[in-house]
């Protein structure tokens, strides 16, 4: 996406053919399951598919136009002997422009290897920056737990807390704050969650500077340098030989 230029309903814009266009969205959405590159881009374009013009078109176009520059590209999975499980979470505060959401954003990893991602719309318009992260904390909480059910399951020891990764300092502190204060009683559900969940030591949660937030490229536009530098550090590479 052009970090330049962001999306947004376009009524005077040309209409072009709905059915093409959410065949086209539909086929990338799929992809995008296996494609963490793709995942904001679709997510954007995959909003106007009821209404669908001319610059929404040309989006889903500059993606196309990517995925055929990049064939190979896949998650490449590499040996790590240290078993650590993590998750980064992100979200974009009234990101949208058309209904003001926030966009849920998180990426967990074990042994130091990407295995699930989630980029969605929040259901309701978040109030503060701080409700929108406790929502994504809470949802990459989920996300670890579930992840730790499955190690539990196939017998794989387990030692030392979980990870969880973010880049807001006040939301860190306010997690770990006992203290309740009239501005947060209404993420009062998450914060207890998570809060509960770091006095057991099951997940410790710890500060990342922005620009290691992994999860910056489910949140929003990138240049191409950044992009190509997050896409890196996932560990989506060309798994395929030119051959």
């Amino acid at each position: 996406m052009d970090p330049n230029h962001k999306l947004r309903e376009a009524k005077e814009k040309p209409v072009v053919d709905k059915r093409m266009y959410q065949r086209l969205v539909g086929r990338l959405i799929y992809l995008a399951h296996t494609r963490l590159d793709i995942a904001y881009s679709v997510s954007v374009i995959s909003q106007f598919m009821h209404d669908p013009r001319e610059p929404h078109l040309q989006a889903t176009y500059r993606v196309l136009h990517y995925l055929k520059g990049n064939p190979g590209k896949g998650i490449l999975f590499k040996k790590n002997n240290t078993l650590a499980l993590e998750a980064y979470t992100d979200t974009n505060y009234v990101g949208s422009l058309v209904d003001q959401r926030s966009t849920t954003r998180y990426c967990t990893f074990l042994r130091g290897n990407l295995v699930t991602w989630r980029s969605k719309k929040q259901n309701v318009v978040a109030r503060s920056s701080v409700e929108s992260k406790f929502k994504v904390i809470a949802q990459g909480l989920c996300k670890l737990l579930w992840l730790k059910i499955i190690l539990d399951d196939l017998r794989i020891k387990w030692d030392g807390p979980m990870k969880l990764y973010c880049d807001n300092k006040s939301t860190i502190n306010i997690a770990h704050n006992p203290i309740q204060h009239d501005r947060t009683k209404h993420i009062e559900i998450d914060r207890h969650f998570i809060k509960e969940k770091l006095e057991e030591g099951v997940v410790c949660m710890s500060y990342v500077p922005s620009k290691h937030q992994l999860a910056d490229i489910l949140t929003k536009e990138l240049n191409s340098s950044m992009f190509h530098d997050l896409v890196f550090k996932l560990g989506i590479e060309y798994i395929y030989s030119s051959a």
